[in-house]
């Protein structure tokens, strides 16, 4: 399965809340700046997270948009399935009545075994998890000076 800018970009913006966990609401304009993405695809991105009670948003002068759990209890296969749906690399690894070969096909074995690998990694990857190795990727990052 391939993952799409509407998977990468939200799982991108939800790294950014995490880092900010605690600090209150984040404006959505400043993730859009830092995400470099815009402020109107960010909000289409959020509303079902939203929905979904992954992400709050807090209105007023101060209002924005926060985690609404701690990143160690959001996992990230939760998140990829919200914005993508299922990972199955194919249709009859969900719905085996869409293919009349199902029972005898090695080939769906694969494919089912290719979904349960992605979930079980994207399930064992929570935003806590994510948050802490950008961290240590810019604590170990050297600058590129170039003449």
């Amino acid at each position: 399965m391939k993952i799409s800018t509407r998977g990468q970009y939200g799982a991108r913006a939800l790294v950014d809340l995490a880092r900010h966990y605690g600090e209150g609401s984040v404006q959505l304009k400043d993730v859009a700046r830092r995400q470099s993405v815009s402020v109107r695809y960010l909000q289409h991105l959020l509303t079902p997270l939203i929905k979904a009670g992954i992400v709050k948003s807090v209105r007023g002068a101060h209002g924005g948009v926060a985690l609404g759990r701690a990143p160690e209890d959001i996992r990230l296969g939760e998140v990829i399935e919200l914005l993508e749906g299922s990972m199955a690399p194919v249709e009859c690894v969900d719905d085996p009545s869409a293919c009349e070969r199902t029972a005898g096909c090695v080939t769906r074995d694969v494919w089912a075994e290719l979904k349960k690998a992605m979930t079980d990694v994207l399930d064992s990857t929570t935003l806590k998890d994510l948050a802490d190795r950008q961290r240590e990727k810019e604590r170990t990052q050297v600058p590129m000076y170039y003449i």
